[in-house]
Parts: C-alpha cells; structure tokens; sequence
C-alpha cells in the first residue's frame, strides 16, 4: 500500500474582506501589514501638554516605562495613550540550549498553520519540525478547535481556504499535490479529507492530509460507479472508513459497500431497503449512518455494528422545503431545514431527534435578520454541515458563512470571500500531523 508524499511551496498573507487571510506553505517570505491610524481632523484643538509652552508635562501617555521580562531590558514607550512595544531581542543561546522535552512542549502548542514558518527560523527547528516524534507529540496537546475548509476546483487549479474558528484567520492551503483530474469534495474526519471523482471515464475516491501532504487513491469498488460517500475516522486504532450507499440521481438500488482502511479492501453489505432519497446529505454519529427517504418516509438508518439497514419512521415537520441530516456529539441528530411556502414568512428552523418517542423537536429558529442576510431570494440554495454541536450555513451568493453553536445558542457570522464561488463546497476540518491515510 503506497502513500505518496509531495510537498508545495508557501507563500505570503493577504486580507480578504476585513478577514486576515496568511498563506500555508512549506517555505517562503514572511511579510506583516502594518495598518495606518486615520489622520486626525484638520481645526481640531490641541489639548496636549505639549501644545501648551512653559507648561509642565505631568501626562503619564509620555512617560517611558521600562520592565525587565524574563532578565531582558525592554522598553515601552506610549504616546497619546497608544501602547508601542519595543522590539525584544531575543537571546539565541538560551533558544539554542533548550531541552529538547520543553522544546516540544511550547512548539506543540502552536497552531498547525503556523508551524510550517517556524521551520525558517534554523536547521535544528526545521529538523524537528518535521520529525514523526513531533507531529505524535503534537496531537497529544488539546486542540484549539476546529475550522471550516472552503474548497473551489476552477479550471484544473484547486483552491482551498481555511477558517480557523479559535484564531478567527483565513488560511490559504495548496492542493496541488493531489492528481490533476476533476475532483468533488465527499468531506473530512479526523484530520483526513476525502474526495472523489473520474480519472478519464473510472470513477476514483481519493483520501489526504492536507498538512503532511500524503495522499492515495483507494481501490476500486466491487460496483464501481458515482455514489453517495461519507469517510468515518477511527483515532484510537489509527483508521478510517468510506461508506458507499446508493446515489440520489440513480434509480438502480447497489449493495453497501464499506472500505476498511486497515485491510485495504472494499466489503459488500446489505443493499438499502429505500427507493426514493430526498436528500444527497448523510449523517454519520454513533456507529450509524442516516439518510432522508420519501419512500419509505422518514429515515434509513444503517448500523455499522451489525451491517444491517434499519427504517425510522419520524415523519418530517409541516412546511419543510428543503433539509439537511447534521450529526452531533454522541446520538444527538439533528434537521435542519428551510419552512413556509412564501417567501415573507419563510425561515431556517433546528430540529433534534427524540430518538425515545421518534419525533423532531425544534430547539432553535434561525433570527430573521440573519436569514435575510444569509438568503437575499426565497429560492436561494443554501448548504449546511455540522461537528459535534456546531452547524454552519453557507450561501455562495453573499460570500459568507453562518455559524450556530447549538449548546450556548450563539449564531456568529464567518466573512471572507473564501466561499462566493458557485461551485464552493465546504466542511468542518481538525488540522491534525498524525492523521493517517495508511
């Protein structure tokens, strides 16, 4: 089983829309953008103690405060109540001389991201940096959360941007490792991503990891054609999983098929028990997969502990124009859909599985504004995917992302041009040096 291994060069940050938007790359200049104050307005009055002569400076804005961090000199010079800090310098035989134990503890808590320029700084971080001992010792650490990854195939470049939820940063990650044929986004998990799509007229499903660079195409399936994918992983025995149900616009009915990443081989299953899908969206929580069906109504649910199909029959809620199956943490289920037939009373609603009466429960109502925001007409398409309690939508035409956090019930919104696109597609991605895609 060969993994390939290639590796891109960086480049520099931009600012997209108010957003910070910094390049991830291997290699490349660092440059910083240095933001002019407004200048003041012409006639107003000065008030400084400067401006008056022969008066005695008593303003603590001029003062000059020296501190003495950690045994080095610095100075902090303020001026009209703005705080400058003197640029530190750093003393290299301390660096030099560190542990190679404490070394990893204070890189391992940096973000993914941003370790790929701490290789520039010498041979011995650029070394270490790259070292397997590193990356697994990084994982360790608890992360700082997760991010959205927006990706756009334009021609034969992809593109690809990441939104660092903790960091509030757009980050710009090169796929051009990743073969040169017509790829779609299937989603990530664990630190992975999957896509798939057609090498001349065979139908592939490729897996990588975006920071390491390593990629592969898995084996064919046994029916091997266009199909509704989704890719679990597996962190405690290092592993993953594609699952391969039937597709929304085939009116043929095909075996599951499971591929088993440890084995390297494709297993057929029972063929879904389900005629007619409504909805192209799959969500994976607790050892089991859920469709939307019209016929049978309700949900198909598949358990991955004894490969069966299993129908449920929650019928849907009055009003529900389009829905989307997002997974939460644990068994928690949600649908999130668009209601009302007219356009002035049309909304975005939050449902959850009540899996004990088999019921929707709503627990959540999208604020108008933010729908008009979100959706400017009423037959706008907007999309939805989730990690554990978050759920974000995105609507290409407004070029920004909505983020609800199911737990405090917060909604914020993500700007940044990274999704204006008409063939975007995007997912929640966790940035992780250990994720394996052998």
């Amino acid at each position: 089983m060969d993994c390939i291994v290639k590796s891109s060069e960086l480049g520099s940050g931009v600012v997209c829309n108010g957003e910070s938007v910094e390049n991830v790359v291997f290699g490349g200049d660092v440059r910083c953008c240095i933001q002019a104050s407004p200048p003041r307005g012409n006639g107003s009055r000065n008030t400084s103690p400067m401006g008056r002569v022969g008066s005695r400076n008593t303003s603590p804005s001029r003062q000059i405060v020296k501190t003495k961090p950690r045994g080095l000199d610095e100075e902090t010079h303020a001026t009209f109540g703005k705080v400058v800090h003197a640029d530190v310098q750093m003393e290299d035989n301390i660096w030099a001389m560190l542990p190679e134990d404490l070394l990893h503890e204070i890189l391992a808590r940096i973000p993914p991201f941003l370790i790929f320029r701490l290789r520039l700084v010498c041979k011995r971080w650029n070394s270490l940096l790259q070292d397997s001992s590193f990356f697994k010792f990084h994982s360790s650490v608890p992360s700082d959360g997760p991010c959205v990854l927006s990706f756009c195939k334009s021609s034969l470049i992809p593109q690809c941007s990441v939104y660092s939820l903790p960091l509030k940063t757009w980050y710009r990650m090169s796929f051009t490792f990743l073969p040169h044929w017509a790829i779609w986004l299937v989603g990530s998990s664990g630190g992975l991503v999957c896509f798939s799509g057609c090498e001349g007229s065979v139908f592939c499903i490729l897996v990588c990891n975006p920071l390491t660079q390593t990629w592969r195409i898995l084996p064919s399936m046994h029916f091997n054609q266009q199909r509704q994918l989704i890719m679990v992983v597996d962190r405690s025995d290092r592993s993953f999983k594609v699952i391969a149900t039937n597709d929304i616009c085939s009116d043929k009915s095909l075996p599951t098929e499971i591929y088993h990443s440890k084995e390297d081989r494709w297993s057929v299953h029972q063929t879904m028990p389900a005629s007619n899908l409504c909805s192209s969206k799959m969500a994976y929580c607790d050892s089991r997969l859920y469709l939307e069906t019209l016929s049978p109504l309700g949900l198909m649910m598949y358990s991955l502990d004894i490969n069966s199909w299993e129908h449920i029959p929650a019928r849907f809620p009055r009003s529900l124009l389009d829905g989307y199956l997002v997974a939460g943490t644990q068994k928690r289920l949600f649908l999130v859909g668009r209601i009302g037939l007219y356009s002035t009373l049309q909304s975005i609603k939050i449902w959850e599985l009540d899996h004990a009466k088999i019921l929707w429960v709503e627990i959540s109502r999208m604020p108008p504004k933010n729908f008009r925001s979100l959706l400017r007409l009423s037959a706008e398409r907007f999309e939805c995917f989730g990690l554990d309690n978050l759920i974000c939508f995105t609507s290409y035409n407004q070029g920004k992302g909505l983020l609800f956090d199911v737990d405090k019930k917060i909604w914020s919104w993500i700007g940044g041009s990274a999704f204006q696109s008409y063939n975007n597609q995007a997912c929640f991605y966790e940035p992780r040096f250990d994720a394996s895609i052998c």
